[in-house]
C-alpha cells in the first residue's frame, strides 16, 4: 500500500519516516523544488527536520501528480495553505481516497475547521478523518513512544487508519469526535504563547499551572459550543497536548511567547524562522469563533490584544488577574 503526505516541514516529514515502516511505499510531497532535490539526493530534510534520514522506501517529490490515485492522503500543510492545495490535489484523487489531516489550525475568514476545508473543496464526498496529539516532530523521528487520536465520524474510517498507522512507538486511539480533536489542536497554540510569555516574564510553575488549567477550561467551552464533546479535551488531543506545547523545549507556539515576553515585535519574530507558529493565525480565528458562539475566552483575548494590538504582555497578565471574581 502506498501512503501519499502533503507537506515536508518537520511534521510532515517526521511522519513519513515513523509511518514508513507500516507501508510499501510513501510519497513525500513539498512545495520547495530545491528541497525535494536535495533530500532525494542526501535522503535529509536539511531546512525543517535536518540529522534524520529518510528510509528507502520514501520518495520525494515536488509534483502534485505523483499523488495520483495513492489510497491514503495525509495532509500536513500549514493551515494557510490547505485550501490551495487540497485543491490542486483533488485531479488526481480517487473519490474513495481517505484524507487524514495532521494540520493543527483553522482556516482565516471562513473560520473553518480543516476537515471541514477538505469536504468543501473536494467534487466528491471523501472519506476523511483527523489526526492529532502531543507530540514533538524530533521526538517521532527518533522513534520515542507517542500516542495519539485518529477521529472521524465514520468509525470504519478511524479503526482503518488506526490499524494502518498504528506501530511500535506510535500508537493510534480512535474517537468520533472531530470537532473536539480539531478544536483542542488549533487552539492549544494561541495559549502555548501565553505560556511563553509567562516564561519569559520569569514567572513560575504556578502561573504556568494556572494558565493551562483555565486555557483548557477555554477551549472546551468552544469546542462544546461548537458541537465537540468536553471528554475529547479531557484526553491526549486536548489536556495532552497542551501541556506538551505549552511546557516543551520544542514548541514554536512557546518561543513566540517568549519573544514576545523579551519585547520583540511579532514580525521580527514570525520573519526570523522558516518554521510556523500556527497559533499567531489561530488566534484571529479563535476570537472570531468565541463571539459567533458567545464563549467567553479570556486568556485567548489578551493574547489576541498582545499579538495583534501591541498590548504589553504585563498589562495582559494583570487584566486576566484583575477580572470580575468567578466560580471555577
Amino acid at each position: 500500500m502506498t501512503l501519499a503526505i502533503i507537506g515536508a516541514g518537520s511534521w510532515g516529514t517526521a511522519l513519513a519516516i515513523v509511518l514508513a515502516p507500516r507501508f510499501d511505499r510513501v510519497v513525500l510531497w513539498t512545495y520547495e523544488t530545491d528541497l525535494a532535490r536535495r533530500m532525494c539526493e542526501t535522503r535529509e530534510n536539511d531546512v525543517f527536520l535536518p540529522g534524520f534520514k529518510l528510509p528507502a522506501n520514501v520518495v520525494v517529490t515536488a509534483r502534485l501528480a505523483d499523488l495520483a490515485g495513492v489510497p491514503i492522503l495525509l495532509g500536513v500543510m500549514p493551515s494557510r495553505y490547505a485550501r490551495r492545495l487540497y485543491s490542486e490535489a483533488a485531479p488526481f484523487l480517487q473519490p474513495d481516497v481517505t484524507i487524514v489531516s495532521a494540520t493543527k489550525g483553522l482556516e482565516q475568514g471562513t473560520l473553518l475547521r480543516m476537515s471541514e476545508v477538505i469536504e468543501e473543496v473536494l467534487p466528491f464526498e471523501p472519506r476523511t478523518a483527523v489526526l492529532s496529539g502531543p507530540t514533538f516532530a524530533r521526538e517521532i523521528a527518533r522513534g520515542e513512544p507517542a500516542a495519539v487520536v485518529i477521529a472521524s465520524a465514520e468509525g470504519n474510517v478511524a479503526a482503518e487508519v488506526q490499524v494502518a498507522f498504528s506501530g511500535p512507538s506510535f500508537r493510534l486511539y480512535a474517537n468520533s469526535d472531530t470537532i473536539g480533536v480539531e478544536v483542542g489542536a488549533a487552539l492549544k497554540n494561541v495559549i502555548a504563547i501565553g505560556a511563553g510569555v509567562c516564561q519569559g516574564l520569569g514567572l513560575g510553575n504556578n502561573t504556568l499551572a494556572a494558565l493551562i488549567t483555565r486555557g483548557l477550561a477555554e477551549i472546551t467551552r468552544l469546542a462544546v459550543a461548537m458541537g465537540g464533546k468536553a471528554q475529547t479535551l479531557a484526553g491526549l488531543a486536548g489536556l495532552g497536548d497542551l501541556v506538551l506545547t505549552c511546557s516543551g523545549e520544542l514548541s514554536r507556539n512557546r518561543k513566540v511567547g517568549l519573544e514576545l515576553a523579551k519585547g520583540r515585535r511579532l514580525a521580527e519574530i514570525v520573519g526570523s524562522t522558516a518554521m510556523i507558529a500556527e497559533g499567531v493565525e489561530t488566534c484571529d480565528a479563535a476570537v472570531a469563533l468565541g463571539q459567533k458562539y458567545s464563549v467567553e475566552l479570556p486568556i485567548i483575548n489578551q493574547m489576541h490584544a498582545v499579538l495583534h494590538q501591541e498590548k504589553s504582555p504585563r498589562e495582559a497578565l494583570r487584566d486576566l488577574m484583575e477580572r470580575s471574581l468567578k466560580h471555577e
